[in-house]
């Protein structure tokens, strides 16, 4: 018997609420061993990030290969890469192996701030979107991805999104609708030539720094505990509404807080 182990790639997040340390939290949480490859390092807090160092590809590089050649995994999540080197090189190395991979398309930051280079934008969609089981771009992402600059808005609009974004070449994609005005947040999901929508109520808190990552890092999990990919998207809602229900009160920091992610655990 062996852990079912995820794999992370993505930036660091000193603040503890996205990025690595926000998945590592997410799949210890759904029973699930954690892994991960660091792309960069910010510094960041609550408040926003104020800057980024990218690693090198040779050191990206060289931590895929210590992870591959030793410990099988069972999902990969992708999140921030940063340049169009690192996106290559991710490509190149996740071809070798064929499980499930979960693409976060994170391309700024809640602040605006770039978190992957622009020339890097057709370079992950050409090397990683066949790559992808699923990409899990939010609302404004998905209008970058496509290079329009009216975001969708209606749910024809938002079905329409994801079907374009699919015929660029991911297998499946989560369009969510956090950024919509309403009291609900509803993610829709196209799989299989069928879109089918998950919607919550929103919840009133500004603790909702690292809520994309958890969401796809939740997803990832439950494909690697052999979930079909709608209902691991169903799971993985249901689990980020309830660790944004449960962070709601709690304060850290100045700014935008974490979700709690351990909830079940914590009395």
């Amino acid at each position: 018997m062996r852990y079912r182990t995820v794999l992370t790639i993505a930036g660091s997040d000193g603040s503890g609420g996205a990025g690595i340390q926000a998945d590592l939290k997410t799949f210890a949480a759904l029973d699930c061993y954690g892994v991960s490859v660091i792309t960069a390092v910010t510094a960041q807090n609550t408040l926003g990030v104020a800057d980024s160092f990218e690693l090198p590809v040779s050191s990206v590089k060289a931590q895929l290969e210590a992870i591959l050649g030793d410990i099988p995994l069972d999902a990969v999540k992708i999140g921030m890469l940063g340049s169009a080197a690192i996106v290559r090189t991710v490509a190149g190395m996740l071809r070798k192996i064929d499980i499930p991979v979960v693409l976060d398309t994170v391309l700024q930051s809640s602040g605006g701030r770039d978190l992957l280079e622009r020339d890097a934008l057709p370079v992950m969609i050409e090397e990683l979107f066949p790559l992808a089981r699923l990409i899990t771009p939010n609302i404004p992402e998905s209008a970058l991805l496509l290079g329009e600059k009216r975001l969708p808005a209606s749910r024809e609009e938002i079905e329409r999104t994801a079907r374009m974004l699919q015929e660029m070449g991911a297998g499946a994609v989560l369009v969510k609708g956090g950024h919509q005005e309403g009291d609900r947040c509803s993610d829709c999901l196209l799989c299989n030539n069928r879109i089918s929508w998950f919607s919550t109520e929103k919840i009133v808190t500004r603790n909702t720094h690292g809520t994309g990552c958890t969401l796809s890092s939740a997803i990832a999990a439950f494909l690697a505990c052999g979930m079909s990919l709608e209902s691991a998207v169903e799971k993985a809602k249901t689990y980020t509404f309830e660790a944004i229900r449960a962070g709601a009160a709690y304060r850290l920091g100045k700014g935008s807080g974490p979700l709690h992610h351990a909830y079940r655990f914590w009395s």
